[in-house]
């Protein structure tokens, strides 16, 4: 209730009393309302605009423990002083714990007036303190739906400005007479696209804070599949990947990876467009660790010597290996390679 005049609203069917609490509460500075009975008072405070309610215990129907029961839920339920005239601590008790901020004993003497006012100034404050903490949070909560919007539309832009470039890469390449030279270029198109999947998956994802290495795998895959297919190659990806979700952040340097590895054992471990199967496995390893695994049935390679065509790939996983601070090695299965990585979460 920022800049205004608080409201107080007194139930009360002592239409005395009620003139000796209102103007003390004018005096006071509050707005005042009152309510002889708990059917006029419950329909104010259901109107609104009311800041604290001081309720009496005995009403012409029912008593002030039936108001708060009907008052429960709420939405911005006012603060309630609880007047009472029987010196029972149970009432006073059942009242604090059907939501009441105070309770005060009713009598005739100035005292009572004193101790409502009291009462009435602290429930204001608590109130206050109640509805802005109630409004910082309403506003955390909407500063939190706009920023995961927009990081949501920042990921589909990137997402289409890297298939962007990809498609151009592509074009390059169908341009380039040079085997070599095209070759080069789809590599950087596969890479292009594996980082782009992550973005695909942030901005179809409510969570853009890890990215699920299953699905995100898989499409990827999907992916690879699709260019072998294209050049009419006859190997198959195939994958056992657990259901693992790993901060956004690392997720790229793994889709990079897995298409390095991919993409040296379709270029080495089968010659001549033989056909094969290259296995792409990940599942935890231990408490903190994941483990990722790519094979093939090719003619195999334990990781030593200088490695086939330009090393490039080799360099690149490397390079991805240290961004993620995991691990790398080599089996040479005899047929077939085996490159294990394992990384922290």
């Amino acid at each position: 209730m920022p800049n205004r005049i608080p409201n107080v609203l007194y139930i009360d069917d002592d239409p005395g009393l009620a003139r000796l609490v209102q103007k003390a509460m004018e005096r006071r500075g509050y707005r005042f309302q009152h309510a002889a009975n708990s059917e006029d008072g419950l329909k104010r405070i259901s109107e609104g605009g009311i800041d604290v309610v001081a309720l009496d215990h005995y009403l012409p129907t029912g008593t002030g423990l039936d108001v708060l029961a009907q008052m429960e839920g709420m939405q911005d339920r006012p603060a309630v002083v609880y007047v009472t005239g029987t010196a029972e601590t149970s009432v006073a008790v059942a009242a604090l714990k059907a939501g009441a901020a105070d309770y005060v004993l009713k009598s005739v003497d100035t005292g009572f007036i004193e101790l409502l006012m009291t009462a009435v100034d602290q429930a204001i404050e608590l109130i206050r303190l109640n509805r802005g903490k109630a409004r910082a949070e309403q506003d955390m909560r909407e500063a939190k739906e706009r920023a995961e919007v927009l990081l949501g539309e920042v990921n589909h832009r990137v997402a289409n400005s890297l298939a962007m470039v990809s498609a151009l890469v592509g074009l390059q390449a169908n341009a380039i007479d040079n085997d070599e030279a095209r070759e080069a270029l789809s590599e950087t198109q596969a890479r292009i696209q594996a980082i782009a999947g992550v973005h695909r998956h942030l901005y179809t994802t409510d969570d853009v804070r890890s990215v699920n290495l299953r699905d995100y795998l898989q499409s990827l895959a999907a992916e690879l599949e699709t260019t072998m297919q294209a050049k009419q190659t006859a190997t198959r990806i195939l994958l056992d990947v657990q259901d693992i979700s790993i901060p956004t952040e690392k997720a790229a340097s793994v889709g990079v990876i897995v298409t390095e590895l991919v993409t040296n054992a379709l270029k080495y471990a089968y010659a001549d467009g033989e056909a094969g199967e290259i296995r792409i496995g990940l599942s935890r390893s231990g408490t903190k660790d994941i483990g990722l695994v790519v094979e093939d049935d090719g003619i195999g390679w334990d990781g030593t010597g200088a490695p086939k065509g330009t090393g490039l790939g080799s360099r690149i996983v490397k390079a991805m290996a240290v961004s993620l601070g995991a691990t790398v090695s080599y089996a040479n299965k005899l047929p077939g390679t085996k490159v294990g990585v394992q990384f922290p979460v």
